[in-house]
């Protein structure tokens, strides 16, 4: 994997470049969306072709409960498996230790979980979670860590960070000793931990630095620690992290923040919130943000909005799609997760465009000013 910075920004930290993988160019700062069970909710590969995607993510511990990796493997990996020519990133499964809590048990050797499906205890270990990436056969995969929560104390969060380290080292040598079973080559992110403490974080980056070679994630935000806190550390991760590499920022996806973000150095994004809230009948636009179920859509025979180029708002209106929602028809639900989808993609588009005209500093001043002046926050 190779990556080159094209522009950088005079004011900001803000800089595009792209990523070149065995799967082709992903042009950056970008936003992957996210595909759990080797899809993304409402939304086929042609679809994503359609809005100019280059990498979805997959989710390592519910492809391992089903249809489990083995399969997956067997079937030439997971872009074969779904029918995905685009760039694939897996996460390790240690953020379910976090989500899942109530329903793992963690020490040295790995996190012992009770599967949510059918109550069965398993194992991962940061051996296992590289064996089981390996199946998927993701381009990017990630190194298992421990995601403590946001207002978790300083012992605690000290111990994640000294396991994370220690169980990246663990995952470079299964690495090294075991070739992957797919023909095309996957690179690993080791991911810094910290929560929100000055000196853990530079502990974590201090001792993964050694282990990245074409990229590093910023683990552990956006898990209950305040905003401001988020942003102060994401800053520290911009002077920390080599400046040759791309940084990631895991789970973090308002549409503000990823500007904000961008600001600050960030390189690649994935989120729940574009897919997840189109279900809820949240939209993003060019106006704010549009809770569609609202009474006052009923009969508004309007488009959603007018600058965007999705099937709903060349085709339907606020009151159609109110309906769908309203009686919980599926197509509903694949026009507004289209819709976001598209939203996100122009936005980082734009994102690109203006860092490379040199005025992304004024643009960014001004979107963040009308979102939250429009409740876009």
């Amino acid at each position: 994997m190779k990556f080159t910075i094209h522009h950088q920004d005079e004011v900001t930290s803000a800089r595009t470049g792209e990523i070149i993988t065995d799967r082709g160019t992903i042009p950056t700062p970008v936003f992957m969306p996210i595909g759990t069970r080797g899809t993304v909710k409402a939304v086929s590969t042609e679809e994503l072709n359609s809005i100019s995607a280059k990498i979805i993510l997959g989710n390592t511990y519910h492809l391992y409960l089903k249809p489990g990796h083995d399969l997956i493997g067997r079937a030439g990996g997971l872009h074969n498996f779904m029918n995905w020519n685009g760039a694939l990133l897996t996460d390790s499964g240690g953020f379910q230790v976090f989500s899942l809590a109530k329903l793992n048990k963690i020490n040295d050797e790995g996190v012992e979980f009770q599967s949510h499906i059918d109550g069965s205890r398993h194992l991962f270990t940061p051996e296992s979670s590289m064996e089981i990436q390996q199946h998927l056969g993701a381009d990017i995969i990630m190194a298992f860590d421990q995601c403590p929560p946001g207002q978790t104390d300083y012992q605690t969060v000290e111990t994640a960070v000294e396991r994370t380290s220690k169980w990246m080292k663990r995952c470079n040598v299964y690495l090294t000793e075991n070739q992957g079973i797919h023909d095309w080559e996957q690179n690993v992110f080791p991911i810094v931990q910290g929560n929100v403490y000055e000196e853990l974080r530079q502990k974590s980056a201090e001792e993964l630095i050694p282990f990245a070679t074409c990229g590093m994630a910023i683990g552990g935000l956006a898990v209950g620690e305040e905003k401001s806190a988020m942003f102060e550390t994401i800053e520290q991760m911009d002077e920390l992290l080599p400046k040759d590499q791309p940084r990631y920022l895991m789970g973090v996806g308002r549409p503000t923040d990823l500007v904000r973000s961008v600001k600050r150095g960030v390189d690649m994004f994935d989120c729940v919130l574009p897919t997840r809230n189109a279900r809820n009948g949240q939209l993003f636009t060019s106006h704010g943000i549009v809770n569609i179920r609202n009474e006052k859509h009923k009969e508004d025979f309007s488009t959603v909005d007018e600058k965007c180029g999705c099937n709903l708002c060349k085709n339907h209106t606020r009151a159609y799609l109110r309906h769908l929602m309203n009686v919980n028809e599926i197509l509903g639900h694949r026009l507004a997760t289209m819709h976001n989808l598209t939203y996100y993609m122009d936005l980082m588009e734009n994102m690109r465009s203006e860092i490379a005209a040199g005025t992304f500093n004024e643009w960014s001043h001004n979107y963040l000013k009308f979102m939250l002046d429009h409740k876009g926050m």
